[in-house]
């Protein structure tokens, strides 16, 4: 059962919510890295939002966390189009965490996950421009 596991993709989806990724950078360090390959595409990052500063401003304390937030209006618009409330999900985000080892992670919502919730049908070629933008922008980031 052990190997079974063991021989698993690195990449996961968590109840099909969430696909994750290990990163072999820090945080801070991921997140410009994405950042970076984001800009490179022409793509400007919407928002960065720092957790664990904003933890600190409250006098708590939060692992590394941060959520850049990108989107493309040639491609999200369309899907509003087909649903508004795909709008709450939109733009992109893309979680980047410490976990209490220590390990980095790269998580965000695939957009298979958007298609069901939002019952996008007829967009499936923009759901898979997103997907595969997003594993392209995410791999860049970690490794």
């Amino acid at each position: 059962m052990l190997l079974v596991a063991l021989a698993l993709p690195l990449s996961a989806a968590i109840g099909d919510e969430l696909t994750t990724k290990p990163s072999k950078y820090a945080v801070k360090e991921t997140v410009d890295r994405l950042t970076a390959a984001l800009k490179e595409k022409g793509i400007t990052p919407v928002a960065r939002i720092d957790h664990a500063a904003a933890a600190k401003t409250a006098g708590l304390e939060l692992k590394p966390t941060e959520v850049l937030l990108f989107g493309n209006p040639k491609l999200g618009t369309p899907l509003m189009q087909t649903n508004r409330h795909v709008a709450i999900d939109l733009p992109m985000r893309v979680l980047v965490w410490e976990d209490d080892a220590g390990k980095v992670w790269i998580g965000y919502t695939p957009p298979s996950t958007l298609k069901a919730r939002y019952k996008l049908d007829g967009r499936d070629d923009i759901l898979q421009t997103l997907a595969g933008a997003l594993d392209a922008f995410t791999n860049a980031a970690a490794n």
